[in-house]
């Protein structure tokens, strides 16, 4: 029984299925491999350049757009160099103008001073020799007041002429009073001082003129609005001249 049934299954229904194949050599086997790894290989490459072309990347194109993105760069590099030279002479020249037209206005605001000054000058040396003239007495010829440059410091320039036969000096004493207002109250301060001695007064004597000159110091506060000179003679309380001036 055992034997039979061991025919059966192995030539029965039971019996496990045969299969029949066509031998092929095993290096045809191996040229199939390599055929179809080098296939999928160059599919792969054509599928990736195929991608690389849609996305719109080439190398070559994108090396020589590279290239000339650089070239613009340094072309426009050197024209941003060229062109703040060319601001920085135009600038130096303008800069060399401006000095050179201030230093021109200066020259020509000096000189037309001059020409006033020589004519003032002139104007009082024509008086100086005019010996016989009617108008006799001491005047006041120039009188000028001007803001200096320290901090409420001022220079006053006076001038007095004595005209006509000049039969004696003259002889007397000079008081500034100055007007100005000083944190919004007007105030008037003497220059000298009210009430000083007569050795500390501006003394002047002179048979044809003299000139003075001086300065007087203020509060930083103080902005001053005119100036009167008074010309005061000798033993007199009252001022035989008066001239008021604003400062230049």
């Amino acid at each position: 029984m055992k034997w039979t049934r061991a025919i059966r299954r192995k030539f029965g229904i039971t019996a496990p299925r045969l299969a029949v194949r066509t031998h092929v050599a095993w290096y045809w086997r191996w040229l199939s491999i390599v055929f179809l790894f080098t296939a999928s290989l160059i599919i792969a490459w054509l599928v990736y350049d195929a991608g690389r072309k849609f996305a719109g990347f080439e190398r070559s194109d994108a090396e020589q757009r590279v290239s000339k993105l650089t070239d613009q760069v340094a072309q426009l590099q050197r024209e941003i160099s060229s062109s703040r030279t060319a601001i920085a002479v135009s600038e130096s020249r303008q800069r060399m103008d401006q000095g050179m037209h201030e230093d021109l206005a200066k020259q020509v605001r000096a000189m037309q001073a001059e020409n006033a000054g020589l004519k003032e000058d002139l104007s009082f040396f024509h008086n100086l020799m005019a010996g016989g003239s009617k108008e006799i007495g001491v005047s006041i010829y120039r009188f000028k007041v001007e803001h200096e440059a320290g901090a409420g410091e001022y220079r006053y320039r006076l001038l007095l002429l004595q005209s006509g036969q000049r039969e004696r000096e003259f002889k007397g004493n000079v008081q500034l009073l100055v007007s100005l207002v000083d944190r919004g109250k007007p105030v008037v301060v003497s220059v000298p001082p009210t009430g000083s001695s007569p050795a500390q007064r501006i003394e002047v004597g002179f048979k044809y003129y003299q000139r003075i000159e001086g300065t007087f110091q203020l509060g930083p506060s103080a902005q001053v609005k005119s100036v009167q000179v008074q010309v005061f003679e000798r033993g007199s309380s009252q001022p035989i001249l008066t001239r008021t001036a604003t400062v230049s």
